[in-house]
């Protein structure tokens, strides 16, 4: 993209050419290459004009590319949701920024300081950190502090969400996946088809796309080990929640409807013995148990989060490469975690009573 500065001659003085703290020199605000002109008036005119070319770093362009050729923008929810690049950078002439992504599911405060300590250049966050318009840009918001923290950082935000969601071989085929594991023939739908006009002018791998997996199992399977199979595949999880009928025990399971993140919209009507999801409001477990289903949730992000290094970490490294990146970094956080926690009362943390160890 290409800007026109107009500077007034009276406001030249004020502006700093000492760079800001940040993982590179010199500063994203004014780069080295444009400091000199703005701080000098050659031409003794009332008002300064210079154009000038700003791109992002060619690092920024092959991450962006490659994430477009696993997870194409197109297949993603345009309806509500926010995709693509949202947070660019700057090449800085005579610098290469660092060939190194960070990978998370949500973007925090924490994960945005992670990002600047380990000198990632680009940031891949599942879900967006931008929905709507910004009508200011403070320190005292976090999501605004997040934004300033790593434009002064150079450090480019992308985000493929729904597109994930939708795409063949995407999040939800991954948790569809862990059904596999029971010596049971599988048939796997969608939910929520997209339409080929949408489609239609991708590649053909990605006509068969769209949200929400149901899978039919050739046989009855066990509740209980299907339970399993998800508490293993999503991390070692020791708590699960699970909303059943009262009236009689479902102990075996022939379909299960699977959508990642909230998935009670997605799902609605998709006739499934159990419904696997991230998390569900009262009245749709409600109502779903009284028809008889068993509701499977284990906290939203918990749904999603180790697609991450199970499965886009080696593909976003295999595609940079092909991309012509050689020897790129692709890193997951350790600091992206769920916000929830489930506490045993009986054995609540020292902190929560003032104390500094039990």
């Amino acid at each position: 993209m290409s800007a026109v500065f107009k500077i007034p001659i009276r406001i030249t003085s004020r502006i700093s050419t000492k760079p800001l703290a940040s993982a590179f020199t010199p500063s994203f605000f004014v780069p080295g290459s444009l400091r000199r002109s703005y701080c000098q008036n050659t031409n003794k005119n009332p008002a300064v004009t210079m154009t000038s070319t700003l791109e992002s770093p060619q690092f920024t362009k092959r991450v962006v590319a490659a994430m477009r050729a696993l997870y194409p923008e197109q297949l993603a929810d345009k309806a509500w949701d926010n995709v693509g690049l949202l947070q660019e950078n700057i090449a800085v002439a005579g610098q290469d920024v660092p060939q190194t992504v960070l990978l998370t599911n949500d973007l925090t405060v924490a994960v945005a300081e992670e990002a600047i300590r380990k000198r990632a250049s680009v940031i891949v966050s599942y879900h967006p950190f931008i929905f709507r318009g910004l009508k200011s840009v403070t320190l005292a918001d976090p999501q605004q502090r997040i934004l300033l923290q790593l434009a002064q950082a150079n450090i480019a935000v992308y985000s493929p969400h729904t597109a994930v969601d939708a795409a063949p071989g995407g999040m939800n085929d991954w948790l569809a996946d862990m059904l596999d594991g029971h010596g049971v023939e599988t048939k796997r739908s969608i939910c929520q088809p997209l339409s080929s006009s949408i489609t239609a002018s991708l590649p053909p791998a990605f006509f068969n796309s769209g949200y929400g997996r149901l899978v039919e199992l050739g046989h009855p399977v066990y509740l209980g080990n299907i339970i399993k199979a998800y508490a293993e595949g999503l991390g070692g999880l020791n708590h699960i929640m699970i909303a059943a009928p009262k009236d009689k025990k479902v102990t075996t399971i022939r379909s299960v409807g699977i959508c990642a993140g909230s998935g009670a919209d997605v799902l609605r009507n998709c006739d499934a013995d159990l419904i696997v999801t991230g998390e569900m409001t009262h009245h749709y477990a409600l109502a779903l148990t009284m028809k008889g289903k068993v509701v499977m949730t284990v906290f939203h992000s918990n749904s999603e989060r180790k697609f991450l290094k199970k499965r886009l970490q080696p593909q976003l490294q295999a595609q940079l490469e092909k991309e012509g990146v050689k020897h790129p970094e692709v890193l997951v956080s350790e600091e992206d975690v769920d916000p929830f926690e489930i506490w045993d009362v009986r054995k609540m943390p020292a902190w929560a009573f003032g104390k500094d160890s039990e």
